[in-house]
């Protein structure tokens, strides 16, 4: 079930409202976690299992942890177990064809499909698992609270990842503000908006776009295409995480902000501080750290630097062009650290060509991470660099064949709303302007039901991660 669906907008939530409220405060959890199972359930009920064997797992691992003195050793087998049910079920396949490419077997894949959100609960497993060896958190002796943390349905099937320490408290004492729902329910707005009338409109013209082969497309188009994916995959994603925030109020909990306009960055490393905060938090307090971070001298900082960001590639696809794109990330904050360009300039003109910079290799990452294959994606960049020895073979499609007057005002929206030029609307203190929010606000729910209603089109690009 989707969040911009028209059942989860106007029977699922309504009801789990409408129950919270009418309910005792004690009652919550439960509700919360019997709403959570039925949320994954209808999605994939078949892999329940999967998620219930990562919950226990990690609730064995930390009670033992807790009462025994061989800790490390527990933690240890406890996070391997969590890793082996992660790969088995996204990167076997995997392996399995490198090593065929290899000439070492041949070996026939395995029919294996993907658990909805395993990436996501299983690193939140972890994070739980971690803050109990540290000793930052209490142990949760209490199953049915910690299986609350790990698969409460807002961030379940596509993050954010909470992590245990940010939010152990909230599990034990919250409770449901008429005036926080309300917040979160305006905020759950502006996220299904970002996602529904910004992100699928801009989507559908990218998927046009990347469903041609390179060199029928012209540098001009490469670039529409390249840039409409750019400020899709923004605004799917911080759309989605709007939506989580604002669950999340609606029933008492505050999830950490997710993004941070990373459109208006600087340098890649300061992209990376505002672009999915809470995996590039997670790759650094429980890898880049424990390995030594910057402490140990250059070279052992650039060695941790090319590990998280393998793993952070290789943590959203079992495909070379992630893998690709991790590193082609990895090696641009690498310089800039080694260089010093990550720092803060005054100069506006430096700050401009540092700004310029950053778009132009943000934008090229998105094409790699987007292809197919790593080898489209090399046709399609030399395309938009003007690298190709011959003119395209065909033009399949014009330019006005992509951008009507709708594609066009979307476009505009989204360039002005990656920027923070509203984002504080939601915090209009005056009364007239607090009116205007509502009506517009009103005005973006009427629209949003109307498209999802209208359109088949309505996929959540990191479903798949």
């Amino acid at each position: 079930m989707l969040f911009s669906s028209i059942s989860f907008i106007f029977v699922f939530l309504p009801a789990l409202i409408i129950l919270c409220l009418l309910t005792k405060k004690e009652f919550h959890n439960l509700i919360l976690l019997i709403a959570s199972i039925i949320f994954y359930a209808l999605g994939d009920a078949r892999y329940l299992p999967v998620m219930f064997g990562i919950i226990l797992i990690n609730y064995i691992g930390a009670l033992l942890i807790d009462k025994f003195k061989f800790r490390g050793f527990i933690l240890a087998l406890t996070v391997i177990l969590n890793l082996s049910i992660l790969c088995y079920f996204k990167y076997f396949n995997f392996f399995i064809e490198v090593i065929n490419n290899f000439r070492f077997k041949d070996i026939d894949s395995l029919n294996i499909i993907l658990p909805l959100g395993i990436s996501f609960y299983t690193f939140q497993a972890m994070s739980y698992i971690t803050d109990v060896y540290r000793k930052e958190v209490k142990v949760q002796k209490n199953l049915y609270k910690l299986a609350l943390y790990i698969c409460l349905f807002p961030q379940l099937i596509a993050g954010p990842i909470v992590k245990y320490h940010d939010i152990y408290d909230q599990i034990e004492n919250r409770e449901i503000r008429i005036s926080k729902l309300i917040y979160g329910i305006k905020r759950f707005i502006i996220g299904l908006s970002k996602k529904v009338i910004i992100a699928n409109t801009l989507g559908n013209v990218a998927d046009i776009v990347f469903s041609q082969p390179p060199d029928t497309l012209t540098p001009l188009i490469s670039w529409m295409g390249a840039l409409f994916y750019s400020l899709q995959i923004y605004f799917d994603f911080s759309g989605y995480s709007d939506m989580v925030i604002g669950l999340g109020l609606i029933f008492g909990f505050k999830f950490l902000e997710n993004f941070n306009y990373p459109y208006i960055s600087k340098s890649i490393t300061e992209f990376w501080r505002r672009w999915h905060i809470s995996l590039s938090s997670w790759f650094k307090q429980y890898v880049y750290i424990p390995l030594g971070g910057n402490k140990n001298g250059k070279f052992k900082m650039v060695e941790n630097l090319i590990i998280v960001f393998l793993l952070t590639g290789f943590w959203h696809g079992a495909n070379w062009t992630f893998i690709f794109w991790g590193v082609y990330n990895g090696f641009f904050i690498i310089v800039e650290k080694l260089t010093g360009f990550d720092k803060e300039f005054k100069n506006v003109f430096i700050n401009f060509i540092k700004h310029f910079y950053t778009i132009f290799i943000f934008i090229i990452g998105w094409v790699i991470f987007r292809a197919e294959d790593l080898k489209y994606a090399k046709g399609y960049i030399k395309n938009m660099l003007f690298l190709t020895t011959s003119k395209p073979i065909e033009i399949t499609y014009k330019l006005p064949y992509y951008l009507n007057t709708k594609e066009i005002v979307i476009l505009i929206i989204a360039l002005l709303c990656a920027a923070p030029l509203f984002s504080n609307i939601l915090n209009i203190q005056n009364k007239i302007g607090k009116i205007c929010i509502n009506i517009w606000l009103l005005g973006l729910f009427i629209i949003s039901t109307m498209m999802i209603a209208e359109s088949t089109y309505n996929p959540f690009i990191y479903f798949r991660f």
